[in-house]
This record gives C-alpha cells, sequence and structure tokens, in this order.
C-alpha cells in the first residue's frame, strides 16, 4: 500500500530553506527522430520537408515492479524510490547520467552518462555499481527485449544545445554494445549517420541502421562484428529513414527519404525486393499487434498496409479524403483506431480511423500539430501544437503564437475537445497505470499538470522549485489505492514531490482535491551510513 511521507518528512524540514539549482532538464527522450520541420532547408534536393516525431517527453525514468529510478544529471547520481514506502535513496554513477533503461526482469538498470562516456549497470535491489566506458560522442542508447544488452551511437537528432564540447578526434560511425550485468564491451564501426539500433524480438540479433547500409550484429557470438547488408545498389543509395522489423525478426522494412516504395531485407538469407509505397511515404510503423507494418504516403494522400512476416502477400491501399495531409499515424494499444496527422504542414486537420472498417473521420483543431498521442484507455487523445497559427486564425487571437494543448475524445458519436493555452513549452510528460490520468511538466514553471482523460479538465498543482522529470509510480498487484505521481525539481541536495490523486468523483459542495508531499535534501540524506 502506498504511504504517506511522515517518517522522510522530517529530512524535508531540515534542508528546505536550501538555495534552488538553475538547472533545468531538456532532453530527446528517445534519442531517435525525424528532422524537426522547422530545421529544414526548402532546397535540400527539391523534396518537402519529412515529418517530425517529437513525443516531448524529457529523459523519462525507469520502473521496476518495487522501484522507479530517476537519474540526476547535475549531480552525478540516480536516485531509487520504492514504490511501497516511498523510501527514497540514490547512489553515484557516472558523470552526467542522462538516460536510465531497466531490465525486463526488473533486476538491474542501465544508465548512461553523457559527459562520462560510460554505462553504469546498478543492481536494482543491493545498488550496487558497475560502470564501463564507451566510445565517446554518444547521446543515445537502446535496450535489447532480453536485456542482455545495450547499444550506444550517436544520433544526430539527439544532438543539444548543452552538449559536452567534443575533444579531439571525433566519430560519428561507431557504436558500443555492453552486456548485462557484467559490463562487457564491445565496440565497433559500421558507417556514416547511425540513425537507431533495433533488435529482434528474442534479443538475439542487433540491427544497426544508418544512412547507406543495415548492419547486422549476432549477439550470440562471442566477438561481436557487424555484416553490412546495403539498403540500394546505385552508388549514392536514398538514406535509410526508419526501419522496423517483423516480429519473427525475419524481415526488415526500410523506409529511404526520397524513395517511393520501401526495401525489404530478408535478414537470413540476405536479400533485398523493394515493395511499392505510394508517393513520398513519410511514415513507417508497426501495428500494436505486430501483426502489419504501415507506411503512410504523404503525397498521395494514402496507408499501405502490409503483413509485416509475409511481404509478398499484396499491401492493402487506404485512400484518404482529399482535404486532409497526413504524414504520421498514431494508434490505440488494440490498433483497432489510429490518428492520422501531420506535423510538416501549417494544417490544423487530422482524422480518426477506424481500423476495423477502414472509415475515416476529419476533425480539425485551433492549431497545427507538433505531436499526438493516444492516452493508455484508447478513449481520448493528447495534442501538443506548435507555436504556428492554423491557416484561418488571425494574428493576435487567441491561437495565434502561444504553446497549447488540446485533449479530445475519439468518439466520433460524441466528439468533446477541450484546447488550453499553454504559458511555455511542456517539457515532461507521464500517465498513470489505469490510464485515466496523465501529468505534465512546462519550461520554467513550478508546476505540475494533472489531466483526467475522462472529462477532458485539468488542475495545476503549484511545486516549490522548478520541475525537472516527472512520472507515475507503478501500480502494485492487490493494492486498491491509485498510485501516486512524482515530479523531481531543481534543488542542489535533491528535492522530489509525491501527489496523491483523489479517490473517487466528489459530492456537492465536496473538495477533493489530491495531496501534495514533498521531501527536499534526500542526496544529503543517502550519504549518511546506518
Amino acid at each position: 500500500m502506498y504511504t504517506t511521507l511522515r517518517p522522510l518528512l522530517a529530512v524535508a524540514t531540515l534542508f528546505s530553506a536550501c538555495a534552488e539549482s538553475e538547472f533545468a532538464a531538456r532532453d530527446d527522450a528517445d534519442g531517435f527522430g525525424s528532422q524537426e520541420p522547422g530545421d529544414w532547408d526548402d532546397d535540400q534536393d527539391g523534396e518537402s520537408p519529412p515529418e517530425g516525431e517529437d513525443d516531448f517527453l524529457a529523459l523519462p525514468p525507469s520502473g521496476t515492479d518495487v522501484y522507479v529510478f530517476v537519474a540526476n544529471p547535475e549531480r552525478d547520481t540516480v536516485t531509487r524510490i520504492d514504490a511501497f514506502s516511498l523510501d527514497v535513496k540514490t547512489v553515484e554513477v557516472g558523470a552526467d547520467p542522462r538516460l536510465v533503461l531497466v531490465t525486463p526482469d526488473y533486476s538491474y538498470a542501465a544508465v548512461f552518462n553523457r559527459a562520462g562516456d560510460s554505462v553504469s549497470i546498478v543492481n536494482a535491489e543491493s545498488l550496487e555499481v558497475t560502470t564501463t566506458q564507451v566510445r565517446d560522442n554518444f547521446n543515445a542508447m537502446r535496450m535489447s527485449p532480453d536485456g542482455a544488452w545495450v547499444g550506444l551511437f550517436h544520433s544526430e537528432a539527439a544532438v543539444r544545445p548543452d552538449d559536452p564540447p567534443a575533444n579531439g578526434i571525433q566519430s560519428f560511425n561507431e557504436v558500443s554494445f555492453v552486456s548485462i550485468p557484467d559490463g562487457l564491451h564491445f565496440a565497433m564501426s559500421a558507417s556514416f549517420n547511425i540513425r537507431d539500433i533495433q533488435y529482434s524480438k528474442d534479443g538475439k540479433l542487433a540491427v544497426i541502421v544508418a544512412d547507406e547500409a543495415l548492419w547486422l550484429v549476432d549477439l550470440t557470438e562471442d566477438f561481436l562484428s557487424p555484416q553490412r547488408i546495403d539498403v540500394g545498389t546505385e552508388l549514392d543509395p536514398p538514406k535509410a529513414e526508419e526501419v522496423v522489423l517483423s516480429p519473427s525478426g525475419e524481415f526488415a522494412y526500410v523506409r529511404q527519404f526520397g524513395a517511393s516504395d520501401l526495401l525489404v531485407v530478408d535478414l537470413a538469407e540476405r536479400t533485398r525486393t523493394r515493395i511499392p509505397a505510394g508517393e513520398n511515404p513519410t511514415d513507417l510503423d508497426l501495428s500494436p499487434d505486430g501483426l502489419s507494418a504501415v507506411a503512410v504516403a504523404r503525397s498521395s494522400g494514402e496507408v499501405w498496409i502490409y503483413t509485416a512476416d509475409d511481404p509478398t502477400v499484396p499491401p492493402r491501399v487506404l485512400e484518404l479524403p482529399p482535404e486532409l495531409v497526413a504524414g504520421s499515424v498514431v494508434f490505440d494499444s488494440t490498433g483497432d483506431t489510429g490518428v492520422l496527422y501531420t506535423t510538416s504542414a501549417s494544417s490544423n486537420l487530422y482524422a480518426i480511423w477506424d481500423t476495423t472498417t477502414d472509415a475515416v473521420v476529419v476533425q480539425d483543431l485551433v492549431k497545427p500539430v507538433r505531436s499526438m498521442a493516444v492516452t493508455p484507455t484508447g478513449e481520448s487523445l493528447l495534442v501538443l501544437h506548435s507555436q504556428e497559427r492554423a491557416p484561418d486564425t488571425k494574428p493576435g487571437s487567441t491561437w495565434d503564437t502561444d504553446w497549447a494543448m488540446t485533449l479530445l475524445s475519439l468518439d466520433t458519436d460524441n466528439l468533446r475537445e477541450n484546447p488550453v493555452v499553454l504559458p511555455a513549452e511542456p517539457i515532461g510528460f507521464a500517465n498513470s497505470g489505469d490510464g485515466e490520468h496523465g501529468y505534465f511538466i512546462m519550461d520554467g514553471q513550478p508546476s505540475m499538470v494533472e489531466i483526467d482523460y475522462r472529462t477532458l479538465l485539468y488542475d495545476e498543482i503549484r511545486l516549490k522549485s522548478l520541475p525537472a522529470y516527472v512520472g507515475v509510480m507503478p501500480v502494485l498487484e492487490g493494492d486498491p489505492d491509485t498510485p501516486p505521481a512524482w515530479v523531481s525539481q531543481e534543488h542542489p541536495l535533491g528535492r522530489i514531490s509525491f501527489y496523491h490523486p483523489p479517490e473517487g468523483p466528489a459530492g456537492p459542495g465536496e473538495d477533493l482535491t489530491g495531496r501534495l508531499e514533498t521531501i527536499t535534501g534526500f542526496e544529503l540524506n543517502s550519504k549518511i551510513e546506518e
């Protein structure tokens, strides 16, 4: 059962007067995404701009069935929060930890230390740490499905203004694989501009995605070495933008920039086949059940649906309404509903796609889209807008150039929406385990915002200092209590708050307000020997 923080609040009382730090967390959560539309050069190859894939998560923490791990970049530590007692412990790792991934069996947390060029492997129970040096200039990390490996690389999409300056020789072709839990390190060179590392479902094969080639790495070998598969026969082939692997791990579907087809690679036979994908495919995804590969062809206004484990089956082609510009798709957790939209044009239209009937319903929004997410229940949609105005919006009006967010239902028979103007850019987001609430924080705003996905309403919860990261504690089996949300904040000795949402609907005249409890100074407390 989730408890209150009374045993820990003595620490909060001792250190509540300490000065605030000026650290603000800003990161590309997954280290991989398409180029932002605003950064596009219209003269580049005469092509239209790509879609932006931005989930606006700022360095998400990782959780186990008992613990949540949060990186503290300014203090070179990782904090472990106990989901049962809300006890907080901190352990030192490498310099500037930026990403934490937890193994599927919840036994270990792998921490990428950006400035330290290292990976720290933390035992989730004992907090023992093993740190392994990796190659320089990395900023992204991927974990295999079985949790046996992490792969690290440099992603241009993850470059940040405050990245440590490069010193000496610098490469953009290298990859490091680190085994868990022993920290064994294998470094290798692939090819220029590595975009992603993907894994087969069983975790035995890694696929390094680079501009001009795929590189296959057999993770069962004693010594890891990459095997090259070119993505074209020409001297200067189109660059690989996205790759998805079929559930069986037999096929890789490759979307290349500027190509009007997809490249399908048979990973066992090392053969390549091209299949049609409409004009200017700009997004490629697997359906939630993994049975279909789905490409959105923006220029021809089509969605192409392939049988993922059998590319010889002719694809099904869905023609979209002519007024809709769609370059991206996002699915609900069941795959029964898809949402089609674009981030590359000043369009405020989107569409709800019923994948069971192929019915497509076009709707409009107050502003163009920066990113979209279907809520965990699949009943509503969260839209983060760009600062651009819609084509029919008058300058100086409510929806001119401010940040904005829209909450809306996906019930086309009872469409409800609640667009809100935001005082600043959202930098972090998390959903509750039951999928009924969401929480987000904004740049430079000392608050956390709670969203009710059922009512499409929000509440702003004031904090003692500026937020850094936000998350929700895991759902505990057999525990009827709603897990609290947490938000770590800027403070030289560490500050974290837990928000307990109200239980049940409020009665007439009843003030059903959630409870906020704050711990300040847990970094110092963690240094005290027991």
